[in-house]
């Protein structure tokens, strides 16, 4: 299980996040929402060690990560996603993939992988920049989940995504979720965060103002979105 208590986060002088509490558990979907520039990817990049915490403790199954370097996190059980994929356009699918196996996956070897994304199986050869917005997103999940997490971190995967892209893209999430993998989301589209998660959070200056889950979020939408989320 992964916890954030009173995390707090700077970017120089700037204070980004004042005192962030979030649980992600086991097989469960935490989601965050918000307005653009909240705080949501900075609290993705502390967790990950890209941000060192300025107070508060971030803990993985009971030890305290806070401050670790990003590869003794990945090394931990938490992988990322990050905005934008980040794949190596001149590399293959399956060597974007394979670059990211420290020792031979036991929960999602490359054969589980082509089954939660059959259409990268006929394009392993193909490099990663000939894929589209949809398949390179699928072979950013698919490169973080090679190395067994226990913890996925998701920022905005079906940013600029077409519909039916964002349609496959959720029930690979939900499946996820379903697998025992906790998964962290980030995600604009509140419509499907409502569908995908277990708890709902709205972020507002770098604080959680609101949790709950999607049926409680869905009945007071109305008042949520004016009050936190509309621009």
């Amino acid at each position: 299980m992964l916890s954030l208590e009173s995390v707090h986060a700077h970017y120089g002088t700037s204070h980004i996040l004042h005192g962030i509490d979030l649980v992600a558990e086991p097989g469960r979907v935490s989601a965050i929402i918000g307005r653009n520039g909240v705080g949501k990817t900075t609290t993705l990049r502390t967790i990950m060690g890209l941000i060192s915490p300025s107070a508060g403790r971030i803990l993985l199954n009971g030890a305290d990560i806070g401050g670790w370097p990003a590869h003794r996190v990945a090394r931990a059980g938490i992988a990322y996603v990050p905005e934008g994929r980040l794949i190596f356009p001149e590399l293959t699918v399956l060597e974007n993939i394979r670059l990211a196996e420290r020792k031979p996956a036991r929960q999602w070897p490359l054969s589980r992988l082509l089954q939660l994304f059959p259409s990268l199986e006929e394009r392993l050869s193909a490099r990663g920049i000939t894929l589209s917005g949809g398949e390179q997103q699928m072979l950013a999940i698919a490169r973080a989940l090679i190395s067994d997490p226990a913890v996925i971190l998701l920022d905005e995967p079906t940013q600029g995504l077409a519909p039916i892209m964002v349609r496959q893209l959720g029930n690979a999430i939900r499946h996820l979720g379903e697998s025992g993998v906790a998964v962290v989301l980030v995600e604009q589209n509140v419509g499907l965060v409502e569908q995908l998660a277990h708890v709902m959070q709205v972020m507002v200056k770098g604080q959680i103002v609101y949790a709950a889950p999607p049926e409680k979020f869905h009945a007071e939408a109305a008042e949520i979105r004016g009050r936190y989320l509309t621009v």
